[in-house]
């Protein structure tokens, strides 16, 4: 089974949808025939590197809500964190474009790493407060997940994975996604949101189940009558 996970670097609901899905991947007893695929996808490409403001002030001037508003809406979203183990520190928090963190994903992945790299970035920036478009920041991350130093600045310094990068967003456009984040499993079906474990499970049991049918023909009867296969006939 494969799922495709498209998401952002500072999306909240896509570190908790990510944290809910290996929930129910914990409960699934096929776990380890699962491959997750995490895809890019921007939410703002055009989001400058700094700002002076806050998280708070970013999301009151977003939706035209107060910032006491943009506060209590923020809580909210810290203890749906907490409910799944995670940590959000939305006072310390370091808005910023991830197109560079994307590029850095892709590398990983080609490097076997895109799992550990995916966590990484998104641990720095809820919990650790880290600025994930800083150079630095984006080679000790690399650096931590096994990826060679040396290689990954080559790659931050060029342009390398651009293309990577918008055609999975492209992808994502023509999968018909608009948020994220979007799971889509066996290319068949797909979850939309960061949705209950027990959603996510169900989805597990449901495409396990359509790939273990063999053949979409139902039996009309119970015997199986004269056959034969390569290795004979039934007599």
């Amino acid at each position: 089974m494969k799922i495709e996970v498209w998401s952002d670097f500072v999306c909240p609901f896509c570190y908790i949808g990510k944290r809910r899905l290996e929930q129910a991947l914990e409960q699934f007893p096929h776990r380890e025939n699962v491959e997750i695929v995490f895809r890019s996808f921007e939410l703002d490409p055009n989001a400058k590197k700094e700002t002076p403001l806050t998280i708070h002030e970013i999301i009151a001037n977003k939706y035209g809500i107060s910032l006491e508003e943009a506060k209590r809406a923020n809580a909210d979203i810290g203890r749906q964190a907490e409910a799944v183990g995670l940590t959000f520190r939305f006072e310390t928090m370091k808005p910023t474009n991830t197109f560079d963190a994307h590029r850095l994903a892709q590398y990983a992945k080609e490097k076997g790493k895109l799992n550990d790299m995916v966590e990484r970035l998104f641990y720095a920036y809820f919990t650790e407060s880290k600025f994930i478009s800083d150079r630095d920041v984006l080679l000790a991350l690399a650096e931590a997940a096994g990826l060679d130093r040396t290689e990954a600045e080559e790659v931050l310094a060029g342009g390398r994975y651009t293309e990577e990068v918008r055609r999975d967003e492209e992808e994502a456009a023509a999968l018909g996604v608009r948020g994220v984040p979007f799971f889509v499993l066996n290319r068949k079906y797909a979850v939309s949101g960061a949705q209950p474990v027990e959603v996510f499970r169900q989805a597990l049991e449901k495409v396990w189940e359509e790939e273990q049918q063999t053949s979409p023909l139902q039996p009309l009867a119970t015997d199986q009558g004269g056959t034969c296969t390569d290795e004979g006939c039934s007599i």
